[in-house]
């Protein structure tokens, strides 16, 4: 248990394919793809895929500490990964998340942009199966364990998607949405279920919720104060002709937006866990104090809420200022 397996890579093509593969589920891509759907393609698409993600990854986090179900015993797998070793198997939130994302993107811009609905179905089919199947090579899986991931998503959004305009309609225009969008998560981790040792499943939980949180919060900013998303004005690129300009366009934005939401994460951790150091006496490096409820679920909120809200308000408005819009 926690040990790295010494391991002989045989086929480097799929090593690698799959070790990229499984980056795909994890905060470096939802920290990147997601902000860069916001800043880049369209508004309500990125709404809509921080939201599914958000309610799917909760639920997937909370079934893994109620069914509690073992990964996959090793040896006879060999397991490339250790952090998430500490965590239950089933169900995969790789697969539900890739799923999830893949799907509810296809869904959302179907509708809104002229492409050939196979080769976005294609694409969304190759994505999430590149996730899953990633999860079996790196040995942190089971098959049943993919599976069911992949299902429990599918059904979700199946259900949510034809409240996905109301949702979205309450979100932005609701009075009550800043407060329920705080308020809502932060009881849902606080009383996160308990396990008999520490995993980092409410941690990772309390991220997600955090971020979305603060995404919620900036999007109904945006829409009071900036650019109403039902009045047809919006702050998006769209899908047009690709040109060396536009690409330069798109590319500034990434990279100023990513600086700001990096920036925003290291130096609100440093300060949160300033504070709470101070609070429970704790030194900032000590981890068991930093997995204890009390300093975990603030510590994380504020982190990534704040994430959540510089990528949908501040960032926004710094490309406003660079002439990026």
């Amino acid at each position: 248990q926690g040990c790295a397996q010494k391991y002989i890579v045989k086929n480097y093509f799929y090593y690698y394919l799959f070790k990229f593969s499984a980056a795909l589920g994890e905060e470096i891509f939802y920290i990147t793809f997601l902000p860069f759907t916001y800043w880049n393609i369209d508004h309500s698409v990125s709404r809509r895929m921080i939201i599914i993600w958000s309610i799917v990854m909760y639920i997937g986090q909370v079934s893994k500490d109620i069914l509690k179900w073992p990964r996959p015993l090793s040896p006879p797998v060999v397991k490339l990964e250790m952090r998430t070793d500490a965590e239950y198997g089933m169900p995969s939130t790789h697969a539900m998340a890739a799923t999830a994302i893949s799907f509810s993107f296809l869904t959302a811009t179907t509708n809104q942009y002229k492409y050939p609905f196979e080769l976005g179905l294609v694409a969304a089919f190759v994505f999430s199966m590149l996730v899953c199947l990633s999860r079996l090579y790196t040995g942190m899986h089971t098959v049943l364990d993919v599976i069911g991931g992949a299902l429990i998503s599918a059904v979700l959004l199946m259900l949510l998607y034809p409240a996905w305009d109301m949702i979205d309609h309450l979100l932005l225009t609701s009075p009550f949405c800043p407060l329920l969008s705080i308020v809502v998560p932060l009881v849902l981790c606080y009383n996160y279920p308990k396990l008999d040792y520490y995993s980092p499943t409410r941690g990772d939980t309390t991220t997600i919720l955090g971020a979305g949180a603060g995404a919620t919060v900036g999007f109904w900013l945006n829409n009071q104060y900036a650019a109403p998303a039902y009045t047809g004005e919006n702050l998006q690129l769209g899908i047009p002709l690709i040109t060396s300009k536009i690409v330069v366009v798109v590319l500034a934005r990434f990279f100023v937006g990513i600086f700001v939401v990096l920036l925003t994460r290291q130096l609100m951790k440093s300060v949160v866990l300033g504070v709470l150091g101070y609070r429970y006496k704790f030194p900032i490096g000590d981890l068991e104090a930093r997995r204890r409820l009390e300093v975990e679920v603030p510590y994380k909120f504020i982190t990534y809420s704040s994430v959540g809200f510089s990528a949908t308000v501040i960032v926004p408005l710094l490309h406003k200022l660079l002439g990026l819009m």
